[in-house]
């Protein structure tokens, strides 16, 4: 048995995006050309960008495909001009790790931005930018994002939204006072190396990658349409797929229900506050992450410490350290996310992995 419970980090290729990028290999024409063969192209080119825009409710026209989520954050981040820019504490690698100086927003102990606090913040530094993600990646917590974007269009300043985590998994109802908002395709079962970045607010962008005026010279390059292709059959399948998060939702309190039973004093991140249905994160006292990621997966049970991109270095959280969380349980953390072909049984066997360990430490 191995059962994958890191979704977070990737998820696994859903059988329409396969279909449609093998599909997409037979199109010879370069999107830009005007013969049969590009406008065959940019035929399928702008049909996904509408399949894409549909996961957060815009306009197809304001879609600039990337080649993944790390560009668009970078690019929305050059949106501030190079003014200042403030970013939550529980932000993801892409945007704390973009090489500016933050200013950063704080979070309380569940990890969400305190609207009130974040107002007297911009007051005094008065950014050009926000950038504040929907749902965090590692804990699932969903920040208040209307609210802090309307806090934020209040000073004047830009609000970018890292929706990565949340799109296709949720409904996305207001985007109103939100300016840009980052996608990943290989998040929703697309494959990996395209996203996009929204541009909702119609912001005048300073391209990263020059050289072209694809993208209406937002972002050059020749489009990666086979990429594209597969992002937008995972968009439609994570649309029509929506209601399908109920029952993981189930899922993961029934499993969470369960490991509190056994190890009461267990920590699980956020659990107070809204997160995305499909995450828990959790620390067992006296494990080390390290520990647990590689006993669960002799267990056979796949899931992760920390983010996605620092999957594989099992380090302390800085999320769960923003969140002034134990230390114990920031060097301890692991993540576990369920997705779209997540099943009951999947989960049959963690409790009881997690306890064992877990008596061995104590």
């Amino acid at each position: 048995m191995n059962v994958y419970l890191d979704h977070n980090a990737t998820a696994p290729l859903r059988p329409a995006a396969r279909e449609a990028m093998v599909a997409a290999m037979d199109l010879v024409g370069n999107a830009s050309s005007v013969h049969g063969h590009g406008r065959a192209a940019r035929q399928l080119l702008e049909a996904a960008r509408r399949d894409v825009a549909a996961l957060v409710g815009a306009p197809a026209a304001q879609v600039i495909f990337t080649s993944g989520a790390t560009e668009a954050n970078n690019l929305a981040l050059a949106a501030a001009g190079g003014g200042p820019v403030a970013v939550s504490a529980v932000e993801h690698e892409s945007i704390i790790g973009a090489g500016q100086d933050f200013v950063v927003l704080a979070v309380d102990g569940d990890g969400v931005v305190d609207g009130d606090a974040m107002e007297r913040t911009l007051a005094t530094a008065a950014p050009a930018l926000v950038s504040v993600m929907a749902a965090n990646n590692e804990t699932g917590v969903v920040q208040p994002i209307g609210e802090l974007a309307a806090r934020a269009k209040a000073t004047g300043a830009l609000f970018h939204s890292d929706m990565v985590q949340v799109a296709g998994k949720r409904d996305i109802l207001d985007t109103a006072g939100i300016d840009l908002i980052s996608l990943s395709a290989h998040k929703i079962g697309g494959p990996a190396g395209i996203g996009a970045l929204i541009n909702l607010g119609d912001v005048d962008l300073t391209p990263v990658l020059r050289g072209g005026g694809q993208e209406r010279g937002r972002r050059a390059g020749t489009e990666n349409l086979v990429g594209i292709a597969g992002f937008a059959a995972a968009a439609r399948a994570a649309m029509l797929g929506r209601d399908d998060f109920a029952r993981l939702a189930q899922l993961r309190d029934r499993f969470e229900d369960d490991i509190l039973a056994a190890i009461p004093d267990i920590y699980i991140a956020g659990q107070g506050r809204p997160r995305l249905v499909n995450t828990a994160c959790l620390a067992l006292p006296g494990v080390t992450a390290s520990t647990l990621v590689m006993s669960l997966d002799l267990a056979g049970f796949s899931v992760s410490a920390g983010a996605a991109c620092s999957s594989g270095k099992v380090e302390r959280s800085h999320v769960l350290a923003a969140m002034a969380a134990p230390a114990w349980a920031a060097a301890g953390a692991v993540r576990i996310s369920l997705g779209w072909n997540t099943v009951a049984a999947d989960l049959d066997g963690l409790v009881e992995a997690c306890v064992r360990l877990y008596k061995r430490a104590a």
